[in-house]
């Protein structure tokens, strides 16, 4: 199971402070949810474990190993972010899905449209899709290529409760599957549903939230 670790991790935009000396865990097998006010750094830290940020100082480590030894491409076919505002970058669903898996079959391609929520979708144009349904796209994309682990950045911010059940099974599924999700959200109803543990970030400082955290 993959095991992504923060040793004493800081990140600041400019001379702001964004997160201090942040020690923490996150298993695989199992979904972490990282709640509290907007603005406080969720999406810094999401973007930090996939190195779209870098921490000011600090360690980030896949599987023991300093993510900084990995070369990005790689890196992010094992940790996929899904961002809260998708962004696409084809023309048709089909050719999104296979943007970083060129040889993705259809079948397989279907099937992960299916798991999103979204069948027969496969030759939609990228244009016509409404937010939610771009949003479901980009984690149909992140599938395609086989993570260990999925970030998700508010993944039922767009979605009404049928999708947004869809993709609390699509994560049970994952970490049943022996993967990780660390999801940032605040859909309170959702996070209680789907993680095992919670973590609330605030003032920089990351801390356990629920009773169901480890530690």
């Amino acid at each position: 199971m993959p095991n992504i670790s923060l040793d004493r991790v800081s990140a600041s935009h400019g001379a702001a402070p964004i997160l201090t000396d942040i020690t923490v865990a996150f298993p695989g097998g199992r979904c972490a949810a990282v709640v509290g006010p907007s603005g406080t750094g969720k999406t810094t830290l999401l973007r930090l474990l996939n190195r779209l940020d870098e921490p000011s100082g600090g360690r980030i480590l896949l599987d023991d190993v300093p993510i900084t030894q990995f070369n990005a491409p790689d890196l992010r076919r094992r940790i996929g972010l899904v961002p809260q505002r998708p962004m696409l970058l084809t023309e048709t669903v089909a050719d999104e899905i296979r943007v970083g898996r060129a040889d993705l079959a259809a079948d397989r391609l279907d099937t992960l449209l299916a798991r999103v929520g979204l069948p027969d979708f496969r030759d939609r144009r990228c244009l016509e899709l409404s937010g939610g349904q771009a949003q479901r796209v980009c984690l149909a994309r992140a599938l395609a290529v086989e993570p260990e682990v999925l970030l998700l950045d508010e993944p039922t911010s767009a979605l009404d409760a049928e999708s947004a059940a869809a993709v609390g099974t699509l994560i049970r599924e994952h970490t049943a599957g022996g993967g990780g999700v660390i999801l940032v959200s605040h859909d309170t109803a959702f996070v209680t549903d789907v993680a095992e543990d919670i973590w609330t970030l605030q003032h920089g400082q990351l801390s356990p939230s629920d009773e169901r955290n480890p530690q």
